[in-house]
């Protein structure tokens, strides 16, 4: 059986989507090219077990849709696979239908959807599109490979009985299911990604986390052990946090320096593993040498670091740590449930800079309950921690309610929402009801990424370069900062 894991072209004159490995979405008009890890790690394990596979990401490579159509004809796939998203979910459905028309009396194409949106929504996609197959929850690296080993080719049927719970599929007509999915599958158990079969060279470089290039990411948990925040996503895939041993991900780390010669390494997981975990794999780093081949990078949750804890992660490696700031309003990271005291954002800040760390902070405006004074609040504190150095980098965003969150249910409730057209929960224009007008919050986000122009924050990012990597870093960084300002530009 061959299967196409695939990213098809899409049509749009907004910029680069964002979709791979991704909680949020967003459309860019400097390329950004995530890693995206969980299907990999599914073109691995298929791979592992005898399946053809083809890694097909026609985002990344630049691939046109006539190209695209006609790889899919020259290969002839028996499967292939999409990760999809909220704002491009309707153009997937009519990429589905287009290849629907491939098929023929001799050859029988299926279809596979996975990602947050159809695990909120699976019914939805059979009823607008020819779809096969919705994998739900986040473990559908297992899920695609028991689909694949349950697929009855030569009598075109689904050995139904031994599905595992999370497959929905169409059967004598009817939408049907093997359950809701269960996320007890060891991580530990997975093979290391096949880093060549999936074109690890595509996200090596065009990615605005890395300082120095190539750099990769890797997952060493699913997802977050917070995992409770309003807005995320990705709670709708992993309800229940995971880790991997730390031998497991060191290993894996010393097999990214050894073979693709990985110079930076950002772990993915929601909020990185702390406590005892923490300790034994900043040890295991330092004592493999790790520390001194490669940077890495992590997201974090502020609070849940003490300042000894900063102090090892600098002496093991880590580098860039991202920080979920969201709001400066006490009232808002509570509605968010956030589990987040104002002051630690401040604190940590300065912990983790004194001891030579670089936090990122994410922001994000337009939320249904502030006004225009607490807003512009969260505008002065993330402006003020960059231009004091206590921030290293940033990301603006706008607040976007997807499918499945606490926050899209409390939006309905409420009557929030301004639109269900899944095209528009793409960050060009706000989706929520707010009392700031769309403009006003568009100007904020633009906001955050001009005070990279600000003089003050210039000569402390000049008085911070000690090196060449340094150098080129700014001016990518540079780059980066102009096309966001005209990412969030809605003329």
């Amino acid at each position: 059986m061959k299967i196409v894991i695939s990213y098809p072209p899409l049509k749009t004159k907004k910029g680069y989507p964002t979709l791979g490995q991704n909680r949020q979405f967003q459309y860019f008009r400097d390329p950004t090219f995530i890693y995206p890890v969980v299907p990999a790690i599914a073109a691995t394990l298929l791979k592992e077990n005898g399946f053809e596979v083809v890694w097909n990401d026609c985002l990344a490579e630049n691939i046109s849709y006539d190209k695209f159509v006609e790889i899919i004809q020259e290969e002839k796939p028996d499967l292939i696979a999409f990760e999809t998203k909220t704002p491009v979910i309707k153009q997937h459905w009519k990429i589905i239908n287009d290849l629907y028309k491939l098929r023929t009396p001799d050859y029988e194409l299926r279809t596979v959807l996975f990602g947050d949106h159809v695990t909120a929504l699976p019914e939805e996609s059979f009823q607008n599109s020819l779809v096969d197959f919705v994998l739900t929850g986040g473990d559908y690296d297992f899920l695609l490979l028991n689909l694949c080993n349950n697929l009855q080719l030569e009598a075109s049927t689904l050995k139904t009985e031994n599905l595992e719970p999370g497959i929905w599929y169409r059967e004598e007509g009817q939408i049907r299911n093997s359950g809701q999915f269960k996320l007890d599958h060891d991580l530990n158990s997975l093979p290391f990604i096949d880093r060549n079969i999936t074109k690890w060279q595509l996200y090596a470089y065009k990615n605005g986390n890395y300082k120095r290039r190539p750099g990769t990411y890797i997952m060493s948990g699913r997802d977050c052990w917070w995992g409770n925040c309003s807005f995320c996503s990705w709670s709708t895939l992993y309800p229940k946090f995971r880790v991997r041993s730390v031998r497991n991900v060191l290993d894996e780390i010393g097999m990214l320096v050894e073979r693709q010669k990985i110079k930076e390494i950002m772990d993915d997981c929601g909020t990185f593993p702390v406590g005892d975990w923490l300790k034994e794999f900043c040890h295991g780093m330092i004592q493999r040498g790790y520390h001194q081949k490669i940077y890495f990078d992590c997201n974090m949750r502020f609070g849940a670091l003490s300042l000894e804890d900063y102090e090892l992660m600098k002496k093991a490696g880590f580098r860039l740590l991202l920080f979920g700031l969201e709001s400066a309003n006490q009232a808002t990271l509570d509605r968010l449930n956030k589990n987040l005291k104002l002051e630690k954002i401040i604190e940590d800040c300065k912990s983790a800079t004194r001891l030579g760390l670089f936090p990122h902070i994410t922001i994000m405006f337009g939320y249904p309950w502030e006004d225009w004074e607490d807003a512009l609040r969260t505008l002065q504190l993330g402006r003020w921690l960059l231009k004091k150095g206590l921030a290293y980098t940033m990301q603006a965003t706008l607040v976007v309610p997807y499918p499945g969150t606490s926050l899209f249910e409390e939006c309905k409730q409420k009557s929030w929402l301004k639109t269900i057209n899944w095209e528009e929960y793409d960050m060009k224009t706000p989706v929520m009801q707010t009392p700031i007008p769309d403009e006003k919050i568009m100007e904020l986000v633009q906001g955050m990424y001009k005070v990279s122009f600000d003089p003050r924050f210039i000569l402390r990012k000049l008085f911070s370069l000690k090196d060449m990597d340094d150098l080129r870093y700014c001016f990518r960084a540079a780059k980066k900062v102009i096309g966001h300002i005209f990412d969030f530009n809605r003329r």
